[in-house]
């Protein structure tokens, strides 16, 4: 006897009711990226329909996400100072600072994610303390604690730490209970590759190393063994989720991480991957929204319980089409 999956296949009824793994506004969580200055919203030439948005031009966003579904947001700051310690991220009236106590005011109910990292606040573009050529772990430690420490004190729900130095989960929970700040979680960007896939991204934040690179803290594409020891510590020391960045080309390392743990995951759909897309599309190589909503449920079907992307907006915008 022939063993006909097809029938399951037949018509869009039924695919609809076999279907495995669907997506949802509840699924993202949309990057958005602010600057000094008043007045502004300015397109990402290297990520098309994301923009530089002044603290004062965030209304108009918030109310898009809010009415779209989505629940949280991660905030990057460009700053105008840059100094050797990024002494402009942890600075109470700081570019991020300001944009969370301004959207805590617009929307008291969405979620405020704040990348901690020191890249686009130093003079170097490292994520960390520079000293004779080598980037310093522990001291390093010491001021992205101070970054979490500023923005739990602007009003942010959760920290995200990417900056890949070993034990950073355990510095900030520290010292966020250590001042009351027991009910804020926190995001790690647990195995973070040295990818190539960043591009994009270090051009928007203006973040791009000014020497050499930075294989020396986050991971090696290669490996996968050690992405389960990275989230290992993570888990160990407290983190509330654990986050695989890139996504597409670490189905692997989620799927592994969704089936070992028993926390959230978190993949991030980053800037390449974003604007590969974007690109074949304007080429008229690829159709835009289906190739775009495959590559997000694939990440989904991996394991991911959210998914930091910057096709948020026009995701949602796409599933309320198909309703």
């Amino acid at each position: 006897m022939i063993k006909r999956n097809r029938r399951l296949r037949d018509n869009c009824a039924i695919r609809s009711l076999v279907r495995e793994t669907i997506l949802s506004p509840n699924d993202f969580v949309y990057p958005i990226f602010v600057v000094e200055g008043e007045n502004i919203k300015e397109e990402i030439n290297s990520l098309p329909n994301n923009f530089h948005y002044s603290v004062d031009k965030l209304g108009e966003l918030i109310e898009e996400v809010i009415g779209l579904g989505i629940k949280g947001i991660l905030l990057f700051g460009i700053p105008d100072y840059k100094d050797e310690c990024a002494s402009s991220a942890f600075h109470k009236d700081g570019i991020v600072q300001r944009a969370i106590r301004k959207i805590k005011e617009l929307a008291p109910e969405l979620l405020v994610i704040t990348d901690v990292c020191m890249c686009q606040y130093t003079s170097h573009g490292h994520c960390g303390v520079v000293k004779n050529g080598r980037i310093l772990n522990d001291e390093s430690m010491e001021y992205a604690s101070q970054i979490a420490l500023s923005h739990a004190l602007a009003g942010a729900d959760m920290i995200a730490p990417s900056n890949m130095m070993d034990g950073r989960v355990k510095y900030i929970r520290s010292i966020l209970d250590e001042n009351e700040f027991t009910h804020v979680s926190i995001m790690s960007y647990s195995a973070k590759y040295s990818s190539s896939f960043y591009g994009p991204f270090r051009e928007a934040a203006g973040s791009a190393p000014q020497f050499g690179d930075r294989k020396t803290y986050q991971m090696d594409p290669a490996n996968v063994r050690e992405a389960l020891r990275e989230l290992e510590n993570d888990y160990s020391e407290g983190v509330d989720i654990l986050m695989v960045k890139p996504a597409l080309p670490y189905l692997d390392v989620i799927r592994l991480g969704r089936d070992r743990f028993n926390l959230p995951i978190a993949a991030y759909q980053v800037s390449g991957e974003y604007s590969m897309i974007k690109a074949g599309a304007k080429l008229g190589y690829i159709n835009e929204k289906a190739i775009a909503m495959e590559s997000l449920l694939s990440i989904k079907r991996a394991g991911a319980d959210l998914i930091i992307t910057y096709y948020a907006l026009d995701a949602c915008k796409w599933l309320r089409e198909e309703v």
